[in-house]
């Protein structure tokens, strides 16, 4: 039998715009198997657009991203669809569908990918939401629940075929102090019971730096730091330094680049 890498995902120069603008200039990383890692960075910084193409929603203008040793903007349309197999994804504020009830939202991509018998979905529903706590919500519609309890109801679809790499986007944003805790812990306790791998993509530091391995800080397309949360927590560096600890002043202007506020006004008058 070959062995696998330690090293799940390996990104090398990766280039990226949104119509001319640069959002990733040669970013490198790499995400060791079994942990869970943290990538962070203010708003606009990239972070999500990292995971679409760690996904396959996006193509790279340059670079590479390899995962489990395929480069994933080279498979064709079955082999991707075989990656995403074992993949999971928490989008932002849950993404769960409207229409369909809890119990059929974590079942979805159990009928969409497998060809598992009813009764033996059923039963890894049941798994599924008893290991995020809300066996009882089956039957709801999620407009019946509150914040929290869908970002649970989320994670227990993200996690339903028990994938190698689980993706979080945003997974605190929006919660309560206790709701944010209780998603925190889980992500930790599930990925280290399914002996997988975790992307955590935030802007909160305190939070993620609990649960994290690793972390990766992202700034002005590439990677500005990294390291344990002890080792980033104790840097001198000024960009870390500031976003860490939330500084007003630092190396992150508050103001994106523009032209001269003065200059601007006269131009649009």
């Amino acid at each position: 039998m070959t062995q696998k890498s330690e090293t799940l995902i390996e990104i090398d120069d990766l280039h990226f715009s949104y119509e001319g603008h640069k959002v990733l200039d040669g970013i490198e990383l790499r995400i060791p198997r079994g942990k869970v890692v943290a990538i962070l960075g203010a708003s606009g910084s990239g972070k999500s657009t990292l995971l679409r193409l760690i996904g396959g929603q996006l193509r790279p203008d340059r670079g590479s991203v390899r995962v489990d040793g395929k480069v994933i903007h080279e498979l064709d349309h079955a082999g991707l669809y075989e990656m995403r197999r074992n993949m999971g994804m928490m989008f932002q504020a849950g993404g769960l569908f409207s229409d369909m009830s809890v119990y059929d939202n974590v079942a979805f991509p159990m009928r969409e990918l497998t060809d598992l018998p009813e009764i033996v979905i059923r039963d890894l529903v049941l798994m599924k939401l008893q290991s995020v706590g809300l066996r009882g919500t089956t039957g709801l519609m999620p407009n019946a629940l509150s914040g929290g309890m869908s970002r649970r109801v989320a994670l227990a679809r993200a996690i339903a075929l028990d994938p190698m790499l689980t993706m979080y986007d945003e997974p605190f944003a929006g919660l309560d102090p206790i709701s944010l805790n209780v998603i925190a812990e889980l992500i930790r306790r599930l990925n280290d019971a399914l002996g997988a791998t975790s992307i955590i993509v935030t802007y909160d530091v305190s939070e993620s730096l609990k649960v994290a391995d690793y972390a990766f800080l992202i700034y002005k397309g590439v990677v500005a730091a990294e390291g344990t949360p002890e080792e980033l927590l104790a840097s001198s560096d000024p960009f870390v330094d500031q976003f860490l600890h939330a500084r007003p002043t630092g190396p992150v202007a508050f103001h994106m680049e523009g032209a001269p506020y003065q200059e601007d006004l006269r131009i649009n008058a």
